[in-house]
């Protein structure tokens, strides 16, 4: 079994090794969302991964990324290796307000202990969610132009609930308190990367944050989320596939863009086609 290379995680993001501290936790986590996208490319393409952090790492020394599962089980295997204590713990994401809050494991979320006298919410797979970790605490929190909230969750005594920014994709997520085995989310991974009814399956997405917005690619709209919010329906092979490259450091084989362009492409018509009066 090979070893996770945490030294090869820390060139491909830009980071330096230290002792662990909130401030050096910021500085990783803010590398990390900065350089490596979210993306569910792979399951788009129809191949099959595993929750593997080693396997997952490899991904994404190649210039990819992934989604919840492979990005926060890459950033806790990093965390386990530069010293941190940090825990993994069933999550829910309440994508629209008119869905009700839940922890189905659709997500996992880390929280990393002993730091400045308690625990941190970190989190480096929610896509427009964080840019930098959050002290467990109640309260509200700047995020470049979102404003984040965390209480106590409803769902789970001891538990914690972010609450997005109403411009993010997300309404909130609610986090159990209690410590599991990434493993243990080997069944939604299966179903999230190829049930007809996942959204991973049903739209090309890709996104990254920086210090002073979000990026998202979804089908063929390309939006850009500062105070305002700036949307591009990228008309042409050519267009789309540069965006990628430019602003997610996504780059593709001819094969595979030919797979991908025809599947979003697709989608982006479906779209249109269920808005119009």
């Amino acid at each position: 079994m090979r070893s996770f290379d945490v030294s090869a995680l820390l060139r491909r993001i830009g980071a330096e090794p230290e002792p662990p501290s909130s401030a050096a936790l910021t500085r990783l986590h803010q590398a990390f969302v900065e350089r490596v996208p979210y993306e569910a490319v792979e399951i788009q393409l129809g191949r099959v991964t595993s929750l593997d952090p080693v396997e997952s790492l490899d991904r994404i020394l190649a210039g990819r990324g992934g989604y919840c599962f492979q990005l926060n089980g890459v950033f806790a295997a990093a965390l386990d290796a530069l010293g941190y204590r940090v825990t993994r713990h069933r999550a829910g994401v309440q994508m629209r307000p008119t869905d009700p809050p839940v922890i189905n494991r659709n997500h996992v979320g880390l929280f990393v202990h002993d730091l400045d006298g308690g625990p941190w919410l970190a989190d480096v797979g929610l896509g427009d969610g964080l840019h930098s970790p959050l002290p467990l605490r109640t309260g509200s929190y700047a995020q470049g132009p979102f404003t984040i909230g965390l209480r106590p969750s409803e769902l789970a005594q001891g538990g914690w609930r972010l609450d997005h920014d109403p411009r993010g994709s997300l309404v909130g997520v609610d986090f159990d308190p209690e410590p599991v085995e990434l493993a243990s989310f080997s069944d939604r991974h299966e179903y999230l990367s190829t049930s007809p009814e996942s959204g991973f399956v049903r739209t090309f997405c890709a996104q990254r944050a920086d210090g002073s917005g979000w990026d998202a690619m979804r089908a063929l709209t390309l939006s850009r989320v500062e105070e305002t919010t700036k949307k591009t329906v990228l008309e042409t092979p050519r267009d789309w596939f540069a965006a990628l490259a430019d602003v997610f450091g996504l780059r593709f084989s001819e094969e595979e863009r030919d797979v991908l362009w025809r599947k979003a492409l697709a989608q982006h018509e479906e779209h249109v086609s269920s808005t119009r009066p």
